[in-house]
């Protein structure tokens, strides 16, 4: 079978799973049925001409996929259980009367902002201050931004490494197998069942992780030919440049996802390392989860390709 553009992402307790229309997340229950919630995609800057172009519809998409993706973990994490059951202080009653059902809105797109302030400040700011201090040595050189761009390489590598650490991620990272296995089993052309995507590989080219380091990486030839001394200007550069580099790095993972030339096979490399860490072999029961996403997602998609096997799933909202 050729390759797909089916991606995904692991959430609290499920799996995501995202086609070119819809997205479908497929949640374990507390009662251990699984629950799945089928919406139609959003996209903020998708609907305008300019962003279906090269490396623009990277700028969408990226936008795109921080909305959906904090819109799901917060989705997931109330059907999974995990919410706090106590009463709401006075500052929420207050919210909640004042915006009603638009407060969970307002929420996601908070937390979608404090998250890129906090990506800004780790992976491009601290570089470019640790970097600084190089300044004396090497004014006005090539060497400062690969200097630069190697520091933000190794952030991103020890701030994976910490992740892959803590115990409660490890259930996540096993979801994301599943994902990936599945995924991978249905562009192999076998029939998604868990006998058969336990036999496929938990990497796969397309993976956010991947995407991620192919940044660093084209975040750091970037700014070798954006050279000032001024570190201001510097941090300025590096902020109004990002979405530029996720363009980039979109057509890139793209473009892997296509091809299995050695070229490709070399690039990819890295970041099918790295999955070694954000992935872990996932159960019976995860892979459940990831085949219920996907299934949901073709039967709208391509009905023709959809798999004979089918589980007890329940639907807990359609807006497809």
């Amino acid at each position: 079978m050729s390759k797909t553009y089916y991606g995904g992402q692991a959430v609290v307790e499920g799996v995501m799973m995202k086609g070119k229309n819809i997205y479908a997340t497929a949640v374990r229950t507390p009662e251990g049925d699984i629950a799945v919630d089928k919406r139609d995609n959003i996209t903020i800057l998708g609907k305008y001409k300019l962003f279906t172009y090269p490396i623009f519809r990277g700028m969408s998409a990226f936008l795109d996929s921080l909305i959906i993706g904090t819109k799901i973990l917060m989705q997931s994490a109330l059907i999974a259980g995990e919410e706090i059951d106590e009463e709401p202080s006075e500052f929420e009653k207050k919210l909640r009367n004042k915006y009603g059902d638009k407060l969970n809105d307002y929420l996601m797109y908070f937390s979608v902002f404090v998250s890129v302030i906090i990506a800004l400040l780790l992976f491009f700011m601290l570089p470019v201050w640790l970097g600084s201090f190089f300044n004396r040595y090497l004014t006005g050189t090539y060497m400062l931004g690969i200097i630069e761009g190697l520091l933000r390489i190794a952030i991103f590598l020890i701030y994976m490494y910490l992740i892959s650490r803590m115990k409660d991620i490890q259930r996540v990272f096993q979801y994301h197998g599943a994902e990936h296995k599945t995924i991978n089993c249905y562009e192999a052309g076998d029939a998604l069942t868990p006998e058969n995507v336990r036999k496929h590989a938990r990497m796969h080219r397309r993976c956010g992780t991947s995407f991620m380091l192919i940044v660093m990486v084209v975040s750091m030839i970037v700014f070798v030919f954006v050279r000032t001394d001024d570190i201001v200007l510097r941090m300025i550069s590096r902020i109004v440049l990002v979405p530029f580099i996720s363009g980039i790095s979109y057509e890139i993972i793209k473009w892997a996802g296509r091809s299995d030339s050695v070229i490709v096979r070399i690039i990819s490399a890295p970041g099918m390392c790295l999955q070694r860490l954000t992935t872990a072999e996932p159960d019976d029961d995860e892979i459940e989860c990831a085949i219920a996403a996907l299934v949901t997602v073709l039967k709208e998609e391509e009905p023709e390709a959809v798999p004979s096997y089918s589980g007890n799933w329940r639907y807990i909202a359609s807006e497809a």
